[in-house]
């Protein structure tokens, strides 16, 4: 993988045990945090791509309802993977992509050294919606796309099939374990 960078997104507290959380979510914890500590010994960056909504916010006026609101404890990092805030990055968004609107695109190409990232290695909630919108503009954007099969969830079993599909058929994404993914930052 050519400069990788692993992009969590909302691995948040309303998203795995609160308003809009699901008992599969539970399921990607460990090896999202074995991603992690691997991700820091290798000189990973590791970047947090989380809502942090606005009463106004599109999301929640006509779709969802109240979640992850700015500054409130359901829009907090889950405690198993909070970011070390002396090395990872947090990045706020206010719709399903981490990158409308916000600084995530910028900060990938100034990493290594302003030679940028090349390689998103993506995980989070949900696969079919904020895990897609944020890899279609990934894709968009040119990055090479790895998407952890079970680093990823949605909200039923055929969400997740289906999200994982449409994430390796229309974008060209690599669908790896985490396992594997491991295996390949540690080289």
């Amino acid at each position: 993988m050519i400069r990788p960078a692993i992009i969590l997104v909302d691995m948040l507290n309303d998203f795995v045990t609160g308003t809009l959380g699901v008992k599969r979510a539970e399921a990607i914890i460990v090896p999202l945090q074995q991603l992690v500590c691997v991700a820091h010994k290798n000189g990973v960056p590791v970047i947090f791509s989380n809502d942090a909504h606005y009463p106004l916010d599109s999301e929640v006026t006509q779709k969802w309802g109240p979640h992850a609101m700015k500054g409130t404890y359901g829009a907090e990092v889950i405690l198993e993977l909070a970011p070390d805030l002396a090395k990872d990055f947090v990045v706020e968004k206010h719709t399903y992509s981490g990158f409308y609107e916000t600084g995530l695109d910028l900060l990938l190409r100034d990493l290594y050294n302003g030679e940028g990232a090349k390689t998103g290695i993506f995980g989070g909630l949900y696969t079919h919606l904020c895990v897609r919108h944020t890899v279609a503009d990934a894709f968009f954007r040119g990055y090479h796309i790895v998407v952890a099969s079970d680093g990823t969830e949605a909200f039923t079993a055929k969400h997740q099939k289906q999200g994982l599909e449409d994430l390796k058929n229309v974008y060209g994404a690599k669908i790896l374990t985490v396992k594997d993914i491991i295996e390949k930052l540690s080289v």
